[in-house]
């Protein structure tokens, strides 16, 4: 086995399969000191200012001189003069292909009586504010299967109650966008096909007034959807006994439930992760990507999303908009971006994480490049914001930032149900009510994490397994997830933490 991977023949690096020693050969140059694994090594001299590439795209410009067989990373790569905001190519639609016949996989789902079809059964209690948290933990700690586990020993197919909190709610201007994001991540959880009921406690006073959420999001209170306060119910010791009552009374009836045969076509999976190390772009990523190909292909849906992680590889999906629409409104929320990062005081580069830097990741823009990978090759039919609906089959976009747990709150909101997440240093990491599958890119995190882990990509980099059969497995992982099998995060009982709205605009 080679100790490097040179992915585009124009490429000015090559990155390392192990950790190289000084004066090891890689390309026919010889490496100039020690090179960690999954990091950078030039294969040619590069002069102060030069663009680097990687993907046989620009991933920075040289800070400095760097040698031929020099390790490449921070100490000479960066954004360049203009922090990575150089003319890009959108070449809109040039790259949208002819639709491919269908196919008919399935699954055995939930089917619910608006046609949705679901992952998972569950009973959710939500909050309108941070104030009534506790509260909401308090009712599903009641049903906990680990600490009251006779509480739902009647109820086998339930997949259990949890508690969705957050800190938000108050302190906000009740006309603008943080507020607008907040209920309309609510409604959407309120309403998700993984829930057969849904009970949302609220304090009273918060400018997250119940009613006027409501309102705004056309709901209405029925048998599936319970809504109180905490000041009107006499209290917390009151209000959790109400809460308790009303999930009782839901729980014969969220039973009656059976798996069937469904289509994949009601599959929609949220895709999660940016790039975490080196590897991240050449096993997991792509693999994924194949997968989501796979998964279009049987009418299936797959959300990408983290705009700050597509920052410098926008112009990769712009070609694939089967509308100049679609693709205008990408490069919209790319500018909307840089705007909020500059009124904040930051920048598009502030990733990638120390984490990330360590496993080999150097700029946003080689982040990007590889992030984008996990959206596969299929046309990207439609582009949406936080927490919108996701009514559109096939490949899409949702703005969200990078952060895993709130990009995938909002995926979650818009419909996923089911969540699929590559890493390459280690996550730990879980959606309820959507179950969250996890991908390591490289199998020295395998051997360290595998009980955190669900397939091992880094046999796609150790050579002998190709991107397609990976894809294939994650396709058929996706099938059985979807059908009930559980992923390892819900065996470690993670998912209820994990909810967290998008929180931006003044706090007051």
């Amino acid at each position: 086995m080679s100790l490097f991977i040179r992915l585009h023949p124009a490429d000015d690096v090559v990155i390392a399969r192990a950790q190289l020693m000084s004066g090891s050969s890689v390309d026919g140059v010889a490496v100039r000191g020690l090179v960690p694994p999954g990091h950078k090594v030039a294969t040619r001299a590069i002069q102060a200012g030069e663009p680097v590439r990687r993907y046989n795209q620009i991933i920075g410009f040289a800070s400095a001189a760097i040698q031929a067989g020099e390790h490449v990373h921070t100490h000479n790569l960066n954004m360049g003069p203009e922090k990575g905001n150089f003319e890009r190519d959108y070449a809109i639609g040039q790259d949208v292909k002819p639709e491919v016949p269908r196919k008919q996989a399935s699954f055995m789902g939930i089917k619910r009586s608006d046609g949705r079809v679901a992952t998972r059964n569950y009973i959710g209690v939500l909050s309108s504010v941070n104030c009534s948290a506790t509260a909401a933990r308090a009712i599903a700690d009641h049903f906990s299967k680990r600490n009251n586990p006779a509480a739902l020993a009647n109820f086998p197919h339930v997949d259990g109650v949890v508690a969705l909190t957050h800190g938000t709610g108050c302190g906000m201007d009740t006309e603008g966008l943080g507020l607008k994001l907040l209920e309309r991540t609510l409604a959407g959880y309120a309403t998700h096909a993984n829930f057969w009921g849904v009970v949302v406690v609220g304090l009273g006073c918060e400018a997250n007034q119940l009613n006027t959420w409501l309102a705004h999001s056309s709901l209405r209170e029925g048998d599936t959807l319970k809504v109180f306060n905490i000041q009107d119910t006499g209290g917390t010791r009151l209000t959790v006994e109400k809460g308790i009552a009303l999930i009782e009374e839901m729980l014969p009836r969220a039973n009656q439930v059976k798996r069937e045969p469904c289509s994949a076509e009601h599959i929609t999976v949220g895709l999660q992760c940016g790039g975490s190390d080196g590897y991240s772009g050449i096993s997991a990523n792509p693999a994924l990507g194949a997968a989501v190909d796979l998964l279009v292909q049987h009418g299936g849906t797959a959300i990408l999303s983290e705009t700050p992680e597509i920052y410098g590889a926008e112009h990769l999906l712009t070609r694939r908009a089967v509308k100049p629409e679609v693709a205008h409104k990408l490069i919209d929320r790319i500018h909307w971006w840089e705007q909020y990062t500059e009124m904040n005081g930051g920048e598009m580069n502030n990733n990638p994480s120390p984490g990330n830097k360590a496993g080999g990741l150097t700029t946003i823009l080689e982040k990007s490049l590889g992030a984008v990978a996990k959206g596969g090759t299929s046309n990207l039919q439609a582009v949406y914001e936080y927490a919108e609906p996701v009514n559109t089959h096939g490949f899409v976009y949702m703005d969200t930032p990078g952060y895993d747990p709130v990009s995938a709150t909002g995926q979650v909101a818009g419909g996923a149900n089911l969540i699929c997440f590559t890493t390459g240093r280690g996550s730990a990491y879980g959606c309820a009510p959507s179950p969250s599958l996890k991908f390591a890119t490289n199998s020295a995190l395998w051997k360290k994490q595998e009980e955190d882990m669900d397939l091992n990509c880094g046999e796609i980099v150790d050579g002998g397994v190709s991107i397609a059969e990976m894809g294939q497995r994650i396709f058929d992982m996706i099938l059985q997830a979807a059908s009930g099998e559980p992923t390892k995060s819900e065996q470690h009982g993670y998912g209820q933490n994990e909810f967290v709205p998008w929180q931006v605009g003044a706090v007051m």
